[in-house]
């Protein structure tokens, strides 16, 4: 039986108010008079009259959803047809599924990743201090919505944007322009990816997550920028492309200059991943043209097909100690760690393994622990499949979780994950350029005892290169990996005292 705070205007405190007045149902409150409701302390004629009237209107809804669903003369439904009325109509059960997919939002500094992940989900992913202070994004920002269709305007839109976009009155989950009634779609999540040059390494763990991407290019800046192209890059070493490209702040330029940057772009992407990317010009500032971006999601980025039948893996990009200062012993939750699903599935109560895990004075050890929790933004999960982005409670000490210190290590099943490496033998291709600089450097090959920077899945590490061989190079790490397999090893060396993106590379061998 549905509640009264399903009645636009009507919240927890209101609905307590008229149980208390013997009104317990809408259909109590859709019957009842307004001299009824003015009897009740603090409402008043117009608000009784509302209440009576958005009660009605939501038991005609009901009715004629039922309605619909059970015709006369139908045939008994297939289990396809149902689950699909089922997606139209029970659009609040299932928001609180998990998400199908993760998109990235990448691209230089201050173009406006943030902003586009506020006006789409209403989330402000810059949530540490520093971050605020500074104004950029330092850690990888996660945030998920929900995509809705109208049918009837062939209109898309998130659950967050048809709010902001709902009248007075009007019930959730209704169109802003024909007021019929939404259709649900999938759950998305985000990864809002650093656009800062120190902050590449970042940037390339986010990349690992992605299963497309919108590269976000200012329309008030000369295209490329030195994190445009080094971004781009990282796309084509992650082999997404499933690409968006987001011309932004066009708000901030007149359609002359606006036209001109988007030239520019088109010559950027020539001959890369995203040549094929369409170019949509928004103002994440106003929201402009945010429906354009949602249909493009649905008809761009398609959720994966993953296997969840294989053991369980999971890629770890954040940890953290949920407990606020002061909380006593006996309060105290365990330490939490994010990410995202490779393959497999996990559940609420059972053991996983954690590697590398806990560092210790002659090497590693691996961590078990026991899943206390699984969530998803606000919504709990009891088990979790590849798609979107969540978090995983645990039963480990919270120092051992806080400030991302498990961060690049990889979750699974006990005896299933791969081993703990100190070296690895890389095939590794080398770009003509150097990737990132305002200078166009060239790249030199590598050299013995060379140091550089190794980012594979969410883990980051030195590399020292210890042999060249004829077609690869042996590298020691430090610290040790637990690469999943197959995954592409990102390359970057010290240039002009940054780490700069030079090339990628592929495991060929177990190094001995």
């Amino acid at each position: 039986m549905a509640s009264l705070e399903e009645i636009s205007g009507i919240g927890k405190k209101t609905a307590q108010i008229l149980k208390k007045a013997g009104i317990n149902t809408i259909e109590d409150l859709a019957s009842a008079s307004i001299e009824t409701l003015l009897k009740i302390k603090g409402i008043r004629e117009s608000t009784a009259q509302k209440y009576i009237e958005n009660a009605k209107n939501y038991l005609k809804q009901i009715e004629n959803e039922q309605g619909e669903m059970v015709k006369p003369k139908e045939k008994v439904k297939t289990k396809k047809k149902e689950k699909k009325e089922k997606r139209k109509t029970n659009i609040k059960e299932l928001m609180k599924s998990q998400a199908e997919c993760n998109i990235g939002l990448v691209g230089h500094v201050d173009h406006g990743k943030t902003t586009l992940v506020k006006a789409l989900t209403g989330d402000w992913t810059d949530r540490h201090s520093e971050e605020q202070e500074r104004g950029i994004s330092i850690k990888l920002g996660y945030s998920n919505t929900t995509i809705l269709y109208c049918p009837a305007c062939d209109l898309y839109l998130t659950d967050y944007m048809a709010e902001q976009k709902r009248e007075k009155g009007q019930p959730r989950f209704t169109c802003p322009n024909c007021k019929g009634k939404l259709e649900f779609k999938r759950n998305i999540s985000f990864v809002d990816a650093p656009g800062h040059e120190i902050l590449m390494a970042t940037m390339l763990s986010g990349a690992s997550l992605m299963d497309g991407a919108c590269l976000l290019i200012a329309a008030d800046e000369d295209c490329p920028q030195p994190q445009t192209r080094e971004h781009l890059a990282a796309l084509e070493i992650a082999k997404i492309d499933k690409i968006i490209i987001i011309q932004n702040k066009i708000d901030a330029v007149s359609r002359e200059q606006a036209l001109r940057n988007r030239d520019q772009i088109k010559k950027f992407v020539k001959g890369t991943i995203a040549e094929n990317a369409p170019i949509i010009p928004v103002s994440a500032v106003f929201g402009a043209n945010m429906e354009l971006v949602v249909k493009a999601f649905e008809e761009i980025i398609p959720t994966p097909k993953l296997d969840e039948n294989e053991d369980f893996q999971f890629l770890v990009a954040r940890s953290f100690d949920i407990n606020k200062p002061g909380t006593s012993i006996e309060d105290l939750r365990g330490g939490v760690i994010g990410g995202s699903v490779l393959k497999g599935t996990i559940s609420v109560g059972e053991e996983i393994e954690i590697r590398p895990g806990l560092r210790l004075k002659d090497g590693y050890q691996p961590i078990r622990t026991i899943v206390t929790s699984i969530s998803q933004g606000r919504n709990l999960l009891e088990k979790a499949k590849p798609g979107g982005l969540i978090g995983i409670g645990t039963k480990l000490d919270p120092s051992l979780t806080k400030g991302d210190s498990l961060s690049g290590n990889i979750a699974g099943k006990i005896g299933a994950l791969p081993e703990i490496k100190d070296k690895v033998k890389l095939k590794i291709t080398l770009f003509d350029k150097v990737i990132g600089s305002e200078l166009q450097l060239k790249v030199h090959p590598l050299k013995h005892n060379e140091r550089l920077l190794i980012v594979v899945g969410t883990e980051k590490t030195g590399g020292v290169v210890s042999r060249i061989l004829k077609d690869s190079y042996e590298i020691k790490l430090n610290p040790p990996i637990c690469p999943p397999k197959g995954f592409i090893y990102a390359i970057s060396r010290v240039i002009n005292q940054r780490y700069r993106l030079i090339g990628y590379g592929m495991e060929v061998d177990e190094a001995s």
